[in-house]
């Protein structure tokens, strides 16, 4: 089958190999250069490879930075090691073309996808995200390296949602001067003030980036806003922005300081000890975490309370049960329990449908209050069938260990609902047990 004339174009542009790398495919383009994933077979992982934009540019000076770009990059991250910095595992030049080989993230996507206001993360993520980037950061600085490009794009998230820093090359060694980029470097609406008015660049101008970046997460617009680059550019030396609470609720008193003192225009202001801005991020994020789960246990028990298997407990004795179990939640086709299997897990549905399969056969259909998995809680043999997800699904999960730890009014309370609700719909099934 004939290709198209455009895909065959691209096709011919991806080079076969790259050094001792063959090249699978295209994954990424960006002004200065093009990624590319192959995989390295001595040490058994996929890899990105970055070829720098050279052979293709007519400017001189720039052919001139974009190499400077490629040696900073090389040289400089080859000395930092830390989860949260995107690693580089080789470098090199071939017939004019530069690159780097690094750490290939799959499903990895940057923080600018959570920067609308649309589409923002909840508060204790971001803070958990910007705890890891200062975590990094402060790495970094201790070694003496400045990155001076922090911004959202340049910072990926990976599926585990831990970060990992990218792109450093623009970043500067202090006191070394082969490492320095020419002229204000930097993305406009993220750089400092002593950035932007072209002053001595120290860690701090990194916290106030990555501030700049905390504050886009938390509210989905930038700190500094303007129709041209020299209005911004005033803004970011003289004014100061709206506060987060004016732009988000929930926003805590201690994390709007936070931000606002990574913002300060004066580098010294900013943070005395740079290892405080994480301390007080993780003091924060236990926090929220806390008052988080008070609201989601509050939201468990509103849905117990409406379910026909509960209707006959107490307030006390489902705060009980919550404590006793896990709150699970599954997708549509997920297998929740196994025909064959042993545990001592007993469920009820909270909500959705589930599937009941026997010798992989349906059999029936369950839904919200109704519960299953009495053959391995009571007597501890296989289970009979298999239960699956008809649609999106939230499960409560009770343990028999853990329910012994519960109050024995509680203990026979369950038992006595649950033998109830057993003998209802061996009644309504002919006997059939899950």
């Amino acid at each position: 089958m004939a290709q198209p004339a455009g895909e065959a174009s691209k096709t011919a542009l991806i080079p076969d190999r790259i050094g001792k790398y063959d090249i699978i495919n295209e994954i990424g383009k960006g002004t200065t250069g093009t990624i590319y994933l192959s995989h390295d077979p001595y040490f058994r992982r996929d890899v990105a490879i970055k070829v720098y934009n050279l052979t293709t540019d007519d400017d001189p000076e720039r052919v001139r930075v974009v190499r400077k770009m490629f040696f900073n990059e090389a040289r400089i991250v080859g000395k930092l090691q830390h989860p949260n910095i995107l690693p580089i595992y080789d470098a090199g030049e071939e017939e004019g073309r530069y690159y780097v080989v690094m750490e290939h993230v799959q499903g990895a996507r940057t923080l600018a996808a959570y920067c609308r206001p649309d589409n923002l993360l909840r508060i204790d993520d971001v803070v958990k995200i910007i705890y890891q980037c200062a975590r990094a950061l402060h790495y970094a600085h201790r070694r003496g390296v400045i990155h001076r490009d922090i911004k959202p794009s340049n910072i990926m998230l990976t599926r585990d949602n831990d970060v990992r820093i990218i792109d450093f090359g623009i970043a500067i060694l202090r006191d070394a001067d082969v490492s320095r980029i020419e002229g204000i470097a930097g993305s406009p609406s993220y750089m400092s003030p002593e950035q932007v008015e072209s002053a001595e660049i120290t860690p701090a101008s990194d916290i106030y980036s990555l501030g700049a970046v905390m504050y886009e997460l938390l509210t989905g617009f930038r700190p500094f806003r303007a129709s041209t680059l020299s209005r911004l550019l005033n803004q970011i030396v003289y004014a100061t922005p709206p506060p987060l609470h004016t732009l988000r609720d929930g926003i805590p008193d201690e994390l709007e300081q936070l931000v606002m003192t990574a913002l300060a225009k004066d580098p010294a202001a900013r943070f005395g000890d740079e290892a405080d801005f994480p301390s007080r991020l993780t003091r924060v994020y236990q926090q929220l975490r806390h008052q988080y789960a008070r609201v989601e246990n509050q939201e468990h028990f509103d849905r117990l309370r409406r379910l026909r298997f509960f209707h006959d407990f107490s307030g006390p004795e489902i705060w009980e049960l919550l404590r006793a179990s896990e709150w699970r939640e599954y997708s549509d086709g997920d297998e929740i329990v196994r025909e064959g299997d042993i545990d001592d897990r007993f469920y009820v549905i909270v909500d959705g449908k589930v599937s009941v399969e026997m010798n992989g056969r349906a059999v029936g259909v369950l839904s919200d209050g109704d519960c299953f998995g009495e053959s391995s809680y009571m007597t501890g043999v296989k289970r009979n069938s298999t239960i699956r997800a008809g649609e999106a699904v939230t499960i409560l999960s009770v343990s028999a260990t853990l329910l012994e730890q519960v109050s024995t009014d509680c203990q026979l309370r369950f038992n006595k609902v649950f033998l109830r609700a057993l003998i209802r719909r061996l009644q309504g099934s002919n006997g059939a047990r899950t």
